[in-house]
């Protein structure tokens, strides 16, 4: 489902209701919330958006559980880091149990960090669905999502939720959810504005498959839904 906004900030406002009707919808049906946050500059405005007394209050956040689907393998501080923007743009401002929050912390051993961070979600998920009410999730201009990049070997992993990935442009190594455990969410949402992705979203959703060059085609949770929130600009050059 594709839902369009005239701007970023109309977008980000979107995109907040549908993250509090997600949270309503799943605490009412499982008594907790659980959701992947994003990094990248679209989803910080939604958070910031959160952040604010309209909608911070509308949300039960001591029954929320706050993940990531992917992290650069940064120092904490650093301000290439998703956790930190999160923290600042909404976390902080909001009464979410400290230990109901989840970042990846993938130093020193980015593989052992991987594992670890699936083990911390199979025992969250232990004895139900391991699946997200919600995952957010960006859009590169090269097609990725999370840290799935072009011809990277997570986009083949099959087996594991979590897996690390080797970025040789900047030298920097990150952990990533992988396809298949994003496909067991009940609901994803991509969030992408600007002119700059209108060539790579009409590619990712009305181009012919090529998901190792575009990495986001992976992306297709069933029998969850997936939501595109887009602004004019970023919708420019679809066809429908």
């Amino acid at each position: 489902m594709i839902h369009l906004f005239d701007d970023l900030e109309a977008l980000s406002q979107g995109a907040a209701e549908f993250f509090i009707d997600m949270a309503r919808n799943a605490m009412a049906a499982r008594g907790r919330f659980s959701v992947a946050l994003s990094g990248g500059s679209t989803p910080r405005r939604t958070y910031e958006m959160l952040a604010r007394p309209t909608f911070r209050d509308r949300v039960d956040w001591a029954r929320t559980h706050i993940f990531w689907g992917d992290e650069r393998c940064v120092d904490p501080d650093d301000p290439r880091s998703n956790a930190l923007m999160a923290q600042e743009a909404l976390l902080r401002q909001v009464p979410v149990p400290a230990g109901q929050v989840h970042p990846m912390d993938c130093l020193p051993d980015p593989r052992e960090a991987a594992r670890r961070y699936e083990a911390l979600l199979q025992s969250f998920f232990a004895g139900g669905e391991p699946r997200f009410d919600l995952i957010l999730l960006g859009l590169g201009e090269n097609g990725h999502t999370a840290s799935l990049f072009p011809g990277a070997p997570a986009l083949t992993e099959a087996a594991r939720w979590v897996a690390e990935v080797y970025v040789a442009e900047p030298d920097l190594h990150r952990l990533t959810l992988t396809a298949p455990f994003i496909n067991r969410a009940a609901t994803v949402a991509f969030l992408v504005a600007g002119a700059a992705k209108a060539a790579v979203v009409r590619e990712v959703i009305e181009g012919p498959g090529d998901p190792s060059r575009l990495p986001a085609q992976l992306i297709h949770p069933e029998p969850g839904e997936l939501h595109w929130f887009l602004d004019k600009s970023a919708a420019g050059a679809l066809n429908r």
